[in-house]
């Protein structure tokens, strides 16, 4: 059932702190493999290009976290207190932690830590990783088996698992 709207001079609603982390961290996951597809689907792969990749990854980050709390503002059609924008865009915080991970391989590239060449791989591995591990911390949260989890958390690293192949059909 969705939520009705609050009554004239009701709080802004606050988001469970476990919606926000498992919301923002997908989504934030699927972003960043999004990103890193398109930032390498020509095939650029320098060491410069990979500290642009880094930089544009973080931007579209706080872009969509920005775009998306505000949109909550909007959508929940109350009266707003005078900061309440400020904390629906706040509560978007997991969408950008979510991609620093990435960002962390793409500047490491850019800085030679690693190499350049390949090191989208490792972002879609990562991003991969991070979806299972929500999604197996999302069934344990809600008391499913250990088994049950784990097929939960497959089903959540498959949602990256399409992006992998999307790239791959794509170049």
């Amino acid at each position: 059932m969705a939520d009705s709207p609050a009554p004239a001079g009701a709080p802004h609603r606050q988001h469970d702190t476990r919606e926000v982390v498992l919301f923002g961290g997908v989504y934030g996951a699927v972003l960043a493999s999004s990103m890193v597809a398109a930032l390498t689907r020509y095939g650029h792969t320098s060491a410069e290009v990979r500290g642009y990749d880094a930089a544009w990854v973080l931007v579209t980050a706080f872009a969509s976290a920005l775009a998306h709390g505000y949109a909550h503002y909007i959508a929940e059609r109350a009266p707003h207190r005078r900061w309440d924008v400020l904390r629906a865009m706040r509560d978007e915080w997991s969408l950008v932690a979510a991609v620093v991970p990435t960002v962390f391989l793409l500047a490491g590239a850019r800085w030679k830590w690693w190499t350049a060449n390949g090191v989208e791989y490792a972002a879609f591995v990562l991003n991969i990783v991070i979806l299972f591990a929500l999604g197996i911390l999302t069934a344990r949260w809600s008391a499913r088996s250990w088994p049950a989890a784990v097929l939960m958390g497959l089903g959540d690293a498959l949602l990256g698992l399409v992006v992998v192949v999307a790239n791959a059909f794509i170049k």
